[in-house]
């Protein structure tokens, strides 16, 4: 008998640890899969700062190449250089997407601008400028699907057991998504004329 028992304890020894190892196990992957996805959200949130960056480097050449042309917009231009200069001095991901946004629609309204300038439209400065910015502003828009995306899973995962337990010990909050509304581009356009 003292050797069935044995047996029985040893077993019972042996499935309790393969049950702690089972649960460390997954445990682990739990982590790095939220860990992946952080980090999804803050590689997403960098390739948009990059491709933005790269296409606020290029409105000083497309406001120059404008200004000889647009003698009388200067306000459009102004605007321009307003939405970029808001981006250079937001600090938050969010911030800097609004930005992003305000600069579109400056954008837009150059370029309509720009319909009433037929030698401006010839010029290939000009031509290669809005392409190039336009290019980005699709890179751009490509991305911000990327992140919302990233955000949705994440926001998920740390509500949904058993991945809640692991994201509040690393005291993971919600990530906000991009999103562009009527309030908020009268809060950017009022940001824009101060």
């Amino acid at each position: 008998m003292s050797i069935i028992l044995s047996a029985a304890i040893l077993l019972t020894a042996l499935i309790s640890v393969l049950i702690f190892i089972a649960l460390i196990v997954f445990a682990v992957n739990i982590y790095n899969s939220l860990i992946t996805l952080k980090i999804n959200i803050e590689r997403a949130s960098s390739n948009i700062d990059v491709l933005t960056k790269q296409r606020f480097d290029e409105i000083p050449n497309l406001v120059e190449v404008c200004k000889g042309y647009m003698r009388h917009e200067a306000k459009t231009l102004q605007e321009v250089v307003s939405a970029r200069n808001f981006f250079l001095n937001s600090k938050e991901t969010v911030q800097k997407l609004r930005a992003d946004f305000a600069l579109d629609g400056a954008l837009k309204g150059l370029y309509a601008v720009s319909e009433n300038y037929p030698e401006l439209k010839a010029n290939d400065e000009f031509m290669y400028l809005q392409k190039r910015i336009t290019g980005l502003e699709n890179a751009i828009a490509d991305r911000r699907e990327f992140y919302n995306a990233s955000v949705a899973v994440f926001n998920s995962r740390i509500k949904q057991i058993p991945d809640i337990v692991i994201a509040n010990f690393l005291k993971y909050e919600e990530k906000d998504m991009f999103k562009a509304d009527a309030q908020e581009n009268r809060q950017v356009e009022i940001l824009l004329k101060q």
